[in-house]
């Protein structure tokens, strides 16, 4: 495609030369002659004077003589629609329901859906229209799902909730007798687990991404348009609003509330509620300008200590004795 037609298409300044073609993308590393590549941070601009690419979507504040620039006020996105034009998304092998899955005959599906080898789907399931299900997902008894989900291999949901009541040192399981409801353009990620509710429902809100290897407990209700990266886990009776974004690796304890807009950093533990468009971070968490103060005091503690010590020390040394008059 040529640059000045690619410009158009993705809402980007061109500057430089619009009759050159691209046919495909890459990293400034990795790219050659004819491939289109993509910078945001201007801390990495000074790769645009070594790329082989032939041009590159930046942002509206980086310049470039060497090669043809397309600029976007959100070229992270301007982006993302360069790959689609260029590249497409993923073909499948086949339409519809491959005969080598297990599809309830009480459950309804709509039309559109791809459903891979291996995956189950159990009694009493609704799966809207245009889903993708890849392979070895399951999805348990009386889920709900919406339109235009994406669930990635192994991924299994409405799993029974970790909900058991103890007596005299015995475990006892709790009938999960709540469902699973999924939302429209929700993509779940390989290996993920959702519990589905003890008594109600656990819902994943419309447009909410999540990465693979996340577990979320029974009961908990998920925003909209949320962000999960790998390996979050969150216990049960979770409330967590629209926008929210957890990290790689958080950890979030039962029968909290996480409000709209907040951030949460990689490998953090929440332990209380968080208040909307808080940015957080730490094991326990902090707001993160917190955070980073006892992080620079935690990396010199033992020098501190020696100081302190030193102080200590000086402290208990007995001071001179007053001079008498008769020798002033």
């Amino acid at each position: 495609m040529r640059l000045d037609e690619l410009a158009g298409k993705i809402n980007a300044e061109l500057v430089g030369d619009g009759a050159i073609e691209v046919s495909g993308v890459a990293t400034l590393e990795a790219a050659q002659a004819g491939q289109l590549s993509f910078v945001s941070n201007p801390k990495y601009a000074k790769q645009l004077l070594t790329t082989n690419a032939s041009a590159a979507v930046v942002s509206t504040a980086i310049k470039s003589d060497r090669l043809a620039l397309l600029k976007a006020k959100n070229p992270y996105f301007a982006f993302r629609q360069a790959v689609v034009l260029l590249h497409g998304f993923r073909k499948h092998p086949h339409a519809g329901a491959h005969p080598a899955t297990h599809i309830d005959p009480t459950a309804t599906i709509g039309e559109g859906c791809i459903i891979y080898p291996g995956v189950f789907i159990g009694p009493r399931v609704r799966i809207g229209r245009d889903c993708i299900f890849y392979s070895n997902v399951n999805v348990y008894d009386d889920c709900r799902i919406g339109d235009r989900v994406i669930v990635h291999a192994g991924t299994t949901l409405g799993v029974d909730g970790f909900g058991f009541a103890t007596e005299m040192g015995v475990h006892h399981k709790i009938p999960q007798i709540g469902n699973l409801v999924i939302e429209d353009d929700v993509e779940i990620g390989a290996n993920c687990s959702i519990e589905r509710g003890a008594l109600d429902s656990t819902v994943i809100g419309r447009g909410t991404k999540i990465d693979n290897s996340v577990v979320v407990g029974h009961g908990t209700k998920v925003g909209e348009h949320c962000l999960f990266v790998a390996q979050v886990g969150i216990a049960g009776s979770v409330t967590i609003g629209n926008h929210v974004t957890l990290g790689g690796q958080t950890g979030v304890a039962g029968h909290l509330t996480i409000g709209d807009g907040a951030t949460i950093g990689a490998k953090s533990g929440v332990s209380g509620d968080i208040e909307p468009k808080s940015v957080m971070l730490g094991a326990p968490v902090l707001e993160i300008r917190r955070y980073r103060r006892a992080a620079a005091i935690f990396k010199n503690l033992p020098e501190l200590l020696e100081r302190i010590k030193r102080l200590e020390g000086l402290a208990n040394v007995e001071a001179p004795p007053e001079p008498r008059e008769s020798e002033s």
